[in-house]
């Protein structure tokens, strides 16, 4: 019930410089559980901000009335990343010793928010739903850990593919959830749900 409404929240999105991707921003109304309206779209050209400093952006909507304020920090990403099976970060010895020593007990409160970080191996799908009408599929796993959100590539026409990726995530919330949910590519439409799991991190 506000035509001024703040938000106040802070999503991590990781970006990758190789790309030239624009951030899609879309605000909706909700009148109940089934009824939604757009009321507006706007973009940010995510390399053309500085780096490594604080921008305070606000955005007119595009053929709607109104504007978005945002604050938008582009800064290279500690502790996130995605890999090859063949060169898993945490597949060196040495570096298994280091990060025992990092968060050994007696360590604990040296930096309270460096809780430490979560590896995920995506190996492979088996008998996943045949959403095209060829009988088959063109799977990509997203895998979401409080805001953040890391993905893989889609194998095409496919029920039982293989990624082999290693993804990495630093822990913001020892109570988060790790959910992982398998889409398949559908164009340009928005893709088809083929499944999902949810694990908290306290079961690990």
């Amino acid at each position: 019930k506000s035509a001024n409404p703040q938000w106040r929240e802070q999503f991590d999105f990781h970006y990758f410089s190789d790309r030239k991707d624009m951030l899609d921003i879309e605000i909706w109304r909700k009148d109940n559980k089934k009824h939604e309206e757009l009321l507006g779209t706007c973009q940010v050209d995510i390399t053309a901000l500085p780096m490594k400093q604080t921008n305070r952006l606000e955005l007119p909507l595009e053929k709607h009335p109104g504007s978005l304020l945002m604050l938008v920090a582009v800064a290279p990403c500690a502790g996130v990343s995605i890999s090859d099976l063949c060169v898993c970060p945490l597949g060196d010895p040495s570096e298994r010793q280091q990060i025992s020593q990092r968060y050994r007990i007696k360590n604990s409160f040296q930096n309270i928010k460096d809780i430490g970080f979560l590896q995920v191996k995506v190996l492979k799908a088996v008998d996943l739903l045949a959403a095209d009408f060829s009988g088959k599929s063109d799977p990509f796993c997203v895998l979401e850990l409080g805001n953040d959100m890391l993905q893989t590539h889609t194998v095409y026409k496919n029920l039982n593919p293989e990624w082999n990726k290693v993804f990495t995530f630093p822990i913001k919330d020892i109570h988060d959830v790790l959910e992982v949910t398998v889409f398949d590519e559908d164009g340009d439409k928005p893709p088809d749900f083929l499944g999902k799991v949810a694990i908290p991190l306290l079961s690990v």
